[in-house]
């Protein structure tokens, strides 16, 4: 890893995530943008920072844990919709947990390693993690999303998602 962090396509940066008390590390200027989705069943305002670096897609997203819903069936269905759009294999899809410090024992809290296809027919390989914790301000819960898409699944091994990438440095 430490090879790929002194490569001239990454440069390492912190960055603050909006909506939220997490900061992210990544290896590129991101770009920014909010949207609205529909989590949970209910249109929420997702925040993205991403950028392309290395041949790869590097994404974190941030939204609130829409009012009355289970944060847990939030994540499935994030999971659920990200795993589509990239028409990924079930067969294929490997689970594993994901728990970052501070982060809500939810059985959707998990880290993907996926095969599939982009919209145009060509391969990609996402690893991608979601996980929830509690708002310190105001409440509520704080919903995570952070994925890299890139032509193969080893092109980023080890994973990229040391806790800090994936939004575990609380402030």
């Amino acid at each position: 890893m430490l090879l790929l962090a002194c490569s001239p396509a990454l440069n390492w940066r912190e960055v603050a995530l909006q909506r939220s008390s997490a900061h992210a590390l990544l290896p590129c200027k991101p770009e920014r943008a909010t949207r609205s989705v529909p989590l949970g069943g209910v249109a929420t305002e997702l925040a993205v920072v991403g950028c392309d670096a290395a041949g790869a897609t590097f994404a974190v997203m941030t939204a609130s844990a829409p009012a009355g819903a289970s944060p847990d069936a939030v994540l499935a269905g994030w999971q659920q919709a990200t795993l589509a759009n990239m028409q990924a294999d079930a067969a294929q899809v490997q689970r594993s947990d994901f728990r970052p410090t501070g982060g809500l024992p939810l059985a959707h809290a998990q880290r993907i390693v996926a095969q599939g296809r982009r919209a145009d027919g060509r391969a990609v390989a996402a690893q991608a993690v979601w996980s929830a914790h509690p708002a310190p301000e105001g409440g509520g819960i704080e919903l995570l999303h952070a994925v890299v898409y890139a032509e193969r699944a080893d092109r980023w091994r080890p994973t990229p998602f040391s806790p800090a990438w994936a939004g575990e440095a609380h402030r």
